[in-house]
């Protein structure tokens, strides 16, 4: 197997194939015992969980089971199996989607927790932060003049209508938080912002996130809103898009990795969390992912903005969590979800 050198003091070999088992099927009867296997659920996409778990189990020798969906469907899933669960990590998800089913997650704290960047470790442990993400504009360089596009208010204009390459915040995490960014870093009340908004997508509703960066490459959305990472990563496979760090600032959330309650691996479940907050898999995430680190002993890329120059916002991950049920009630009732 092809492996590939981390930075550092440590260099490491992480081998990019798949994992024990992928779907939830039935496992096989050469799987291990009970003591040494984990079943993690993951919204991230193969390209970031591939390599990650499968050093995982060339490591420790755990074989890993991964289920993968899109974040809400994942939590929905593990509430759905609480008496008897079926997960014991969840891997990915924006932490506001985390924070409102913390309920179904232990605490924990690994021995690392000290060195996160400030204000990413949450308080009572319930998850942990995997990467930094900040939220930004895109737009296509071919259809779009640089200072066209400057910031949040400009998708409120009517010459954007039906122009916007925006995903379903009730299906994508990174989307939900993307909307809130907007409406914490716009002036007036939110709620008839969130109307402004949605009435100028003009019902061009995207299903994926993914599909925010295609859209606008193509250009049959001039404009987009994705986050940073998806961004970097198509502009180096060639896409036609330029990045914007909206004028009036913006956030810079993480995604998070969190322990299920009751969990049957749950030993297992503790050395996960430990391993992907590793300096050596946080070296991976910037320099593989496109990611921001979220550990303060691993630098981010040379060719990024650091964050004080593109105006962090004060993202109150509580607050956003306690209004999403509200939030999603208005998308849906202004004819939001489930539009093409």
């Amino acid at each position: 197997m092809k492996r590939r050198l981390l930075a550092g003091a440590c260099a490491l070999c992480l081998i990019l194939t798949s994992c024990g088992q992928e779907g939830g099927g039935d496992t096989d009867t050469l799987a291990p015992a009970e003591e040494d296997r984990l079943v993690v659920y993951t919204s991230h996409k193969k390209e970031v969980y591939g390599p990650v778990i499968k050093e995982f189990e060339e490591r420790t020798g755990v074989w890993v089971e991964v289920v993968t969906g899109g974040t809400n469907e994942l939590l929905e899933r593990i509430a759905g199996e609480r008496e008897d669960p079926g997960c014991d990590v969840m891997f990915g998800g924006g932490v506001e989607s985390l924070q409102l089913y913390e309920d179904y997650f232990e605490p924990y704290s690994g021995t690392g927790s000290e060195l996160l960047k400030p204000g990413l470790r949450p308080e009572g442990d319930r998850w942990t932060p995997f990467s930094s993400l900040p939220v930004v504009l895109i737009y296509n360089t071919r259809l779009v003049s640089p200072g066209e596009l400057t910031g949040w208010g400009d998708l409120l204009e009517e010459r954007w209508r039906g122009k916007i390459a925006f995903a379903d915040p009730a299906v994508s995490g990174s989307s939900y938080t993307a909307a809130i960014t907007m409406l914490l870093c716009l002036e007036g009340d939110i709620w008839d912002n969130l109307t402004r908004f949605e009435d100028n997508l003009d019902g061009n509703i995207l299903e994926d996130s993914g599909d925010v960066v295609t859209a606008v490459d193509a250009g049959s959305c001039p404009v987009g809103v994705t986050l940073e990472e998806t961004a970097l990563k198509r502009q180096s496979q060639g896409a036609n898009i330029a990045i914007v760090y909206p004028r009036e600032g913006t956030s810079n959330l993480p995604d998070g990795t969190a322990l299920v309650a009751g969990a049957r691996h749950g030993d297992n479940a503790r050395a996960f969390l430990e391993f992907v907050q590793s300096a050596d898999v946080q070296t991976l995430v910037v320099s593989d992912f496109a990611r921001r680190s979220v550990r303060s002993d691993v630098a981010d890329r040379d060719s990024l903005p650091p964050e004080e120059d593109f105006g962090v916002i004060n993202y109150d991950v509580a607050w956003a969590s306690g209004i999403k049920e509200e939030f999603l009630s208005r998308w849906a009732s202004a004819g939001g979800e489930g539009k093409p």
